[in-house]
């Protein structure tokens, strides 16, 4: 049953920055409210109410609204006009397909000096013979009805056929009170016998003439109540929970078409019946999807032998980078843009990376080990993306300086070499494969002596010049 309360209409109140005092525009259309309450102590300064589309059978706790300009009670199971001789700035009044059967009583609208406009199409009144003359000669301050204005020779013509009419309109109006009875009579004996058969639980007339539900009752096609039932489905393997379940949905799927397919009248009471039905099968549906999820196993994350998985249940988009320049892998992960971070929780370990995104878990086994104490993770700015930077473990390997293979020498000269090596750089060139003079030998054996120590070069006359002359003076060549 819906109810009129201040959350409610404070949630309908957006427009007034939910203040409800101050608000002069209020719609609770389509909340399947049954009656109508509150609204005169909580808004007194209301002038326009949508109330249409609900379940509303009496017009009550209005009359202290003053200043309400337009009313809207359409679509509701209204059978009677009263209640609102105190709403004195009424100038609009919608009451369009309701059960109003007692015409008589727009009588009680005389005093709503303002009103123009009165629908009352829809409702079993409209149907009477000598309807719109009735209304038109009762109310003398309308200006429409039903939509179609109200000419003055139309009013002037009613006014002198008013006593006829009058006793016409009295007469339907009896008769249809008896029918109206009788339809009630009906609709408490099937209900009687519905509570017989245990189809629709602990259902109630009230003083209204009204079907009230005592929700705490078990469920049509329940057969067992919810705690026992559920008890033992715990107990129950997962198989034969969902067989059950199968069966329930099909019991309950004909048990629906059987309630639509079957012939009723159109009364308020019908209409709070199909209420009912809709309520039944929202509640057994959110049952059936409860057992449901019991039903579903957990998601596996790591096997018994401790063996990560990649799983991707939030189905997100994601790249893995092996970051060699600062030793790291770096995992990208499109994050919602508009998601709080708050919903996003991150664990790094060892050999895997576990992101629970609204408590669904993304898991991506890592290339390489890394440093979990080491890991950060940020969101950016612009994307959203979750970045997650892991350094692996092991040292830091510097690209472009690899130790050059050891190079075969000649014993002379390894000592000269080793000397030479620590103070220059060599290429790395393969001894074995080399075709070129060895530089480094080169640059090795130019060494500068003393000259009293050096010892001269021994000249050798050439044989093809027979002009040479070896003269000991001349200091020799250097």
């Amino acid at each position: 049953m819906g109810r009129i309360t201040e959350d409610l209409i404070r949630r309908n109140a957006e427009h007034n920055d939910c203040v409800i005092f101050s608000l002069e525009e209020l719609s609770l259309h389509q909340q399947e409210i049954e009656r109508l309450e509150h609204i005169d102590k909580w808004c007194r300064d209301l002038k326009i109410l949508y109330l249409q589309n609900n379940l509303i059978g009496k017009i009550e706790n209005v009359s202290k609204l003053k200043k309400l300009e337009y009313l809207n009670l359409a679509l509701n199971n209204i059978e009677k006009i009263e209640n609102l001789e105190g709403c004195e700035g009424l100038t609009k009044l919608d009451l369009t397909v309701n059960f109003i059967g007692e015409l008589s009583s727009v009588k009680t609208l005389q005093g709503n000096i303002h009103l123009k406009e009165l629908f009352l199409m829809g409702n079993p009144c409209a149907d009477f013979d000598g309807y719109r003359q009735f209304v038109v000669a009762t109310l003398q301050q309308l200006k429409w009805l039903d939509g179609k204005e109200i000419e003055r020779s139309e009013r002037i013509q009613a006014l002198q056929n008013f006593p006829v009419v009058e006793q016409q309109i009295r007469e339907q109006e009896k008769a249809y009170c008896l029918k109206r009875a009788k339809d009630k009579e009906e609709a408490q004996r099937k209900l009687k016998e519905e509570e017989s058969k245990g189809e629709t639980g602990r259902i109630h007339t009230g003083s209204d003439g009204h079907r009230h539900v005592d929700i705490s009752a078990p469920l049509a096609n329940s057969r067992e109540s919810p705690s026992s039932e559920e008890s033992k489905d715990y107990i129950q393997a997962p198989e034969i929970q969902e067989r059950q379940c199968k069966g329930k949905e099909l019991d309950d799927r004909e048990d629906d078409l059987e309630f639509w397919n079957k012939p009723c009248l159109y009364t308020p009471e019908s209409r709070l019946e199909t209420l009912r039905h809709m309520e039944k099968q929202r509640r057994d549906q959110e049952r059936l999807s409860e057992k449901k999820k019991k039903v579903k196993p957990p998601r596996m994350l790591v096997t018994e032998d401790g063996r990560a998985l990649n799983v991707n249940e939030p189905k997100l988009d994601f790249t893995l980078k092996d970051d060699e320049k600062r030793n790291q892998i770096v995992l990208d992960l499109a994050v919602y843009r508009y998601m709080d971070t708050s919903l996003i929780d991150v664990d790094v370990q060892p050999t895997y990376v576990r992101v629970m995104v609204k408590g669904k878990p993304f898991q991506l086994v890592l290339p390489a080990e890394v440093k979990p104490d080491s890991s950060f993770a940020k969101r950016s700015q612009t994307t959203g993306h979750l970045v997650v930077c892991m350094p692996k473990v092991g040292e830091v390997i510097i690209g472009c300086q690899r130790t050059s293979k050891p190079v075969k020498s000649t014993p002379d000269s390894s000592r000269e070499q080793t000397s030479k090596s620590q103070q220059m750089e060599k290429l790395e060139v393969d001894p074995s494969k080399r075709s070129i003079p060895d530089v480094a030998n080169i640059v090795q054996e130019k060494t500068y002596m003393p000259r009293r120590v050096r010892p001269e070069p021994k000249i050798i006359p050439s044989e093809e010049d027979p002009g040479f002359e070896d003269n000991p003076e001349v200091p020799p060549l250097i």
